[in-house]
């Protein structure tokens, strides 16, 4: 199966976001604008900011380009950014997986490998990097009623490739809040379920996650608008990013004042929700109610 390896972990990712920043910073301390770096790479101000934000590959062409209009002489340092740009340009992991992934999705992918925090919020679903293969394969079906049996194994084999990168020595921390919602919901039927939530209370031991619950009583609260996840990264000069997934589209927030906001948000549910001391207690609850 392929999946995320050593030499993955994000990697290529990670080296596209920091060329992208790196590039930022050295356009904005020489006084250049976006459109002016453009028209020196005989492309456009949007070209500069996918650059900027590492969702394109890079052309060395464009790179020494940009490095002499910002001033950089130093030939070393020449030779270490083109360096960090073929690097860059290397094959994400799901590269293996791209008939059966949306392209709105493949960012995602790319920056959930890339990530030192990830804290989401659902009210449907478990998150993917907690799904069981029995769980993912019964929520690939309701999104993709008429694939056929080998669209769904893919599928659900790249899911559980994802879930891979909780496994490494520098595995991101998931900070996870689940509506009650997701767990009382037979997604794939009982036994299914089941089969999830003691999943879910085995991974209550690892010290790279914490796992809340929104218990139904707690009414009303901070998002009430639905499921997002904020990504943090490694590095100071890359900004967290939020995503919220649509059903047939995804939408990334990098602006401050909206990445703020979602940050506030979650800061009020973690808050809300029941403690994650308390968590195991509610997981085992719910498989009584199961089996009873």
């Amino acid at each position: 199966m392929a999946g995320v390896t050593e030499n993955d972990n994000g990697g290529a990712t990670v080296r596209r976001l920091q060329l992208g920043a790196h590039l930022r910073a050295l356009r904005r301390a020489k006084g250049v604008t976006r459109d002016e770096a453009g028209y020196r790479i005989r492309g456009s101000e949007s070209k500069i900011s996918r650059m900027e934000l590492g969702k394109v590959s890079f052309k060395e062409r464009d790179i020494t380009d940009l490095l002499k209009l910002y001033g950089v002489e130093d030939p070393a340092e020449h030779q270490r950014v083109l360096a960090l740009a073929r690097e860059a340009n290397t094959p994400s992991w799901w590269h293996a997986y791209g008939d059966v992934l949306d392209t709105w999705f493949q960012n995602y992918l790319d920056l959930e490998q890339a990530a030192e925090l990830i804290r989401t919020y659902e009210v449907q679903f478990v998150p993917g990097l907690l799904q069981t293969d029995a769980y993912a394969r019964a929520v690939i079906r309701l999104g993709h009623d008429h694939a056929d049996p080998g669209e769904i194994d893919r599928r659900a084999r790249l899911r559980m490739a994802r879930k891979q990168v909780l496994e490494r020595p520098d595995a991101p921390r998931l900070w996870a809040v689940l509506d009650e919602a997701v767990l009382r919901r037979p997604i794939g039927g009982p036994e299914v379920l089941r089969e999830q939530i003691q999943s879910l209370l085995d991974v209550c031991d690892s010290p790279a996650v914490r796992l809340q619950v929104m218990p139904f009583a707690s009414g009303g609260h901070a998002a009430a608008g639905g499921a997002f996840t904020i990504l943090r990264f490694p590095h100071e000069k890359l900004p967290d990013v939020v995503y919220i997934e649509h059903l047939t589209s995804g939408l990334y927030l990098e602006r401050r004042e909206e990445v703020d906001h979602y940050a506030a948000a979650f800061g009020r549910l973690s808050i809300e929700a029941e403690h994650p001391s308390r968590t195991p207690d509610l997981l085992r609850a719910m498989l009584a109610d199961i089996d009873s």
